[in-house]
C-alpha cells in the first residue's frame, strides 16, 4: 500500500512542496530513503523507528521505501521525521484521514516532537499555494502563526498528532496578534544619549542613517567606536512589517530565531569576529547557507578591527555592498539570499593604535602604517561614503552628568530625510536612499552653485582628496541637505561632507610626527 503525506523544505530563503510517499511491501524488512537525501534525512529512519515503537505502535515487517518527491531536488535537515512517520502510519491503516496537510517536525526517540527551523518561509508557501492547514511542533507555533491566513496545528507528540489526524482529538489553529507582538518587540536595549563627547562623530552617524551610507570609524583604543557602532540601529528608521519578515525568514532558516521572539522587530546588528571566513561572512558550505552579510539584512553589519580582516574576506563585500543580494552557486543548485545593510567598520589609525592620540606615542614606522592600510583596497574603500576620526575622549566629557542627545529625537530627523528620499526615487527602480545614487541621479539630483564648485575643486586640489571622493561627497551634501530640508546643495553643506573623507587627505598621516 502506498500513502502520500505533503511536507516541505527550503531552499535559500523560499519554502517549497515535497511529497512523501511511503510503500509498503511484502519481503526482507528494510527501510530504504530515496530522492536526494542528505544526511540528516538519511538517519531520519533510525529516529522513526524508535519514536514509533516508544509511541507504542507496532513497525510493520515489511520493505519500507520513502520516496521525496520531487526527485531532482537536494532534501536536507530534520523536518521530515513526522511527516514519514505519518506516512507509515497511514500506510499501515493507523490513521484513515485523507485530509492534505502540511506536516513537518523533528522526532525525539520517545517520540516528542523537537523545535526545528525555516518555519516560516514554509508557511508563506503554504499559504500562497491555498493549503490552508500546517501541522507544527509546538515550540514552532508562534513563527507558523506569523502567517495569517494558515491554520497552525501546534503537536507535542507523534501519539498526539495520530490522535488529530483521526479526529480522536481537537487542537484549535493556534492565533496570534502579529501587529501587537511587532509593536511589543520593538524594544532597543541601547541608546546615543549614553556616549560622552563625540559629537563630530554622532553627528557623522546621523548623517549615514539619513543617507544608508556606510561608514568607517578611525581612532585609537579606547575612544568609543564600538559603542558608537552597536547604537546605529537605535536611530536609523523604523522597520516596517514587511521589513521584518523579510528579516525574520533568514534567521529563520539560519535556526537563529529566539524561542521567545518570533519576529525580529528591530533592526539586526550583526558583528562578526576578525577570523572569520569568507564562507561565514558572504554565506555558503556544500549546502548553501545564509552569511553574516544575510543575516545583516535590513540592519547593521559591524566590522572591527577592519585592517584584521583577511583581504580575501573583505574582497567578497563589494559584491553585495553594491547589489544589495549575494548569490551562492554549487553544482547542484543556485541560492539567492538578500543582503542590504549598512557597513560599519572601524579600524586604529595605525597598527600600535596611537597615531593620531595626543597622550600616548605612536611606535610604528612609515613602512607598518602604510602597509596597515592598505590592508583595506581602493575598491572596498570606494564603497564606503564616510570616514570619520573618532578622537579619545577627554575626562571633562566623561565626567559630565547630562545625558547627551537620544536615539529617538535623532531617528525623528533620520526618517524625515528617508521620506525625502522616498519620494526621489520612488520611479527609479532599486534606489531607495542617497546612498543607492549612480552617476546619472547624481548628474541630476547634486547639482551645485558657483562657490560649492569651487569650494570642492580646491577641496581636491589642496587636501589631496582622491578622484573617487569627488562622488562620494556629493552624495553626503545630499544626504546633508535633506536632513535640513533644503532643495538645492548648498555650500556648508559641501564643506561638511568634505571633514566625512578622512582617509583621502594626504595630510592625514601625521605629518608632523612622521614623514612618508
Amino acid at each position: 500500500m502506498v500513502s502520500r503525506i505533503l511536507a516541505a523544505s527550503v531552499i535559500g530563503v523560499d519554502g517549497f512542496l515535497v511529497e512523501v510517499e511511503v510503500d509498503l511491501t511484502p519481503g526482507v524488512p528494510s527501510f530504504t530513503t530515496v530522492g536526494l537525501p542528505e544526511g540528516a534525512v538519511k538517519e531520519s529512519k533510525e529516529r522513526v523507528q524508535s519514536a514509533l515503537k516508544n509511541s507504542g505502535f507496532q513497525l510493520p515487517m515489511r520493505r519500507i521505501t520513502v520516496n521525496l518527491a520531487p526527485a531532482d531536488i537536494r532534501k536536507e535537515g530534520s523536518l521530515f521525521d513526522l511527516p514519514i512517520a505519518i506516512g507509515i502510519l497511514k500506510a499501515s491503516g493507523y490513521i484513515n484521514t485523507s485530509a492534505d496537510y502540511v506536516i513537518i517536525g523533528e522526532l525525539s526517540l520517545d517520540g516528542s516532537l523537537r523545535r526545528v527551523k525555516g518555519v516560516l518561509p514554509i508557511a508563506m508557501m503554504v499559504k500562497g499555494k491555498g493549503l490552508g492547514k500546517i501541522i507544527v511542533p509546538f515550540d514552532n507555533r508562534e513563527e507558523a502563526a506569523i502567517v495569517e491566513g494558515v491554520d497552525v496545528i501546534p503537536v507535542k507528540t507523534l501519539q498526539e498528532a495520530v490522535d488529530y489526524l483521526n479526529g480522536q482529538i481537537s487542537i484549535e489553529p493556534y492565533k496570534i496578534d502579529v501587529k501587537d507582538i511587532f509593536e511589543k518587540s520593538r524594544i532597543e536595549k541601547v541608546d546615543f544619549e549614553e556616549v560622552k563627547g563625540q559629537e563630530h562623530a554622532k553627528r557623522a552617524l546621523e548623517v549615514a542613517a539619513a543617507g544608508g551610507h556606510n561608514v568607517l570609524l578611525i581612532g585609537p583604543p579606547g575612544s568609543g567606536k564600538t559603542m558608537l557602532s552597536r547604537r546605529l540601529p537605535t536611530i536609523l528608521p523604523k522597520m516596517s512589517l514587511k521589513e521584518s519578515l523579510e528579516t525574520t525568514k533568514i534567521h529563520s532558516v539560519a535556526g537563529i530565531l529566539p524561542k521567545d521572539s518570533p519576529l525580529v522587530a528591530v533592526r539586526p546588528f550583526r558583528a562578526p569576529h576578525h577570523t572569520i571566513s569568507d564562507a561565514g561572512l558572504i554565506g555558503g558550505g556544500a549546502i548553501p547557507r545564509p552569511g553574516e552579510v544575510s543575516l545583516a539584512h535590513n540592519g547593521v553589519l559591524f566590522l572591527d578591527e577592519f585592517p584584521e580582516f583577511n583581504k580575501n574576506v573583505l574582497e567578497v563585500l563589494r559584491q553585495p555592498l553594491e547589489d544589495g543580494f549575494v548569490t551562492i552557486s554549487r553544482a547542484r543548485q543556485s541560492v539567492t539570499y538578500p543582503a542590504r545593510f549598512m557597513l560599519v567598520a572601524a579600524m586604529n589609525p595605525c597598527p600600535c593604535g596611537y597615531l593620531t592620540d595626543p597622550y600616548h606615542e605612536c611606535t610604528c614606522t612609515p613602512g607598518m602604517i602604510h602597509r596597515y592600510h592598505s590592508k583595506i583596497s581602493g575598491p572596498l574603500l570606494d564603497r564606503i561614503d564616510i570616514h570619520v576620526e573618532v578622537p579619545a575622549v577627554k575626562f571633562d566629557e566623561l565626567r559630565k552628568k547630562s545625558k547627551g542627545e537620544p536615539s529617538s529625537t535623532i531617528r525623528q530627523r533620520v526618517e524625515v530625510a528617508r521620506e525625502i528620499q522616498l519620494k526621489r526615487f520612488q520611479e527609479r527602480k532599486g534606489i531607495y536612499c542617497n546612498a543607492h545614487m549612480g552617476p546619472r541621479e547624481i548628474k541630476e539630483f547634486c547639482k551645485l552653485d558657483d562657490d560649492s564648485e569651487d569650494l570642492l575643486k580646491t577641496a581636491i586640489e589642496r587636501l589631496g582628496l582622491s578622484a573617487r571622493a569627488y562622488f562620494r561627497v556629493l552624495k553626503v551634501a545630499r544626504t546633508i541637505a535633506d536632513l535640513e530640508g533644503k532643495q538645492d546643495i548648498e555650500i556648508h553643506h559641501i564643506s561638511e561632507a568634505i571633514q566625512y573623507r578622512t582617509l583621502d587627505r594626504s595630510s592625514w598621516f601625521g605629518q608632523e610626527r612622521i614623514t612618508i
